[in-house]
């Protein structure tokens, strides 16, 4: 068992210890109930880290899913998927309806692709006018990365 877990780059060409099939992650709001829930996998640096931090406000609906909130986080999670260089996400929330998103990209000019899609600003709209109380955004460039997985068996 190694705490050195590198996953393969976008491209899908691998890295030494590299697994074949990165873990596909799966969102509490999105997921179904029986799928485990599962980090994106560590990737070779640099990648990109993109960290959405929100608060709905009542009417974009604190379970995420009331005033539209839900088909259209559904609809941005299918086009982020098809942005080249896009690594995977992870979706934390709190009880108290703080939510964490954390986007992965290869490179910068996959960060900038997704930040510039056009169904994606029009998302970014409404948010700020329905969805959202407040949020922040980070963009960090990832210098280290590692992970770890206990074996079953």
């Amino acid at each position: 068992m190694s705490d050195h877990f590198i996953a393969p780059v976008a491209d899908g060409a691998s890295v030494a210890g590299a697994s074949a099939t990165p873990a596909t992650p799966v969102s509490a709001a999105s997921g179904p109930a029986s799928a485990p829930v599962v980090p994106v996998a560590a990737y070779e640096p640099p990648y990109y880290a993109v960290v959405f931090t929100s608060v709905k406000t009542e009417e974009g609906g604190r379970d995420g899913v009331a005033g539209g909130y839900g088909e259209t986080n559904e609809r941005m999670e299918e086009l982020v998927e098809k942005i080249p260089g896009y690594l995977g996400m992870d979706y934390a929330g709190s009880p108290g309806g703080l939510s964490i998103t954390v986007g992965y990209f290869r490179d910068a000019d996959a960060v900038e692709e997704w930040r510039t899609n056009a169904e994606h600003r029009a998302a970014q709209k409404r948010g700020r006018a329905e969805w959202y109380e407040r949020y922040s955004l980070h963009v960090a460039k990832v210098e280290r990365s590692h992970g770890f997985e206990r074996e079953h068996g």
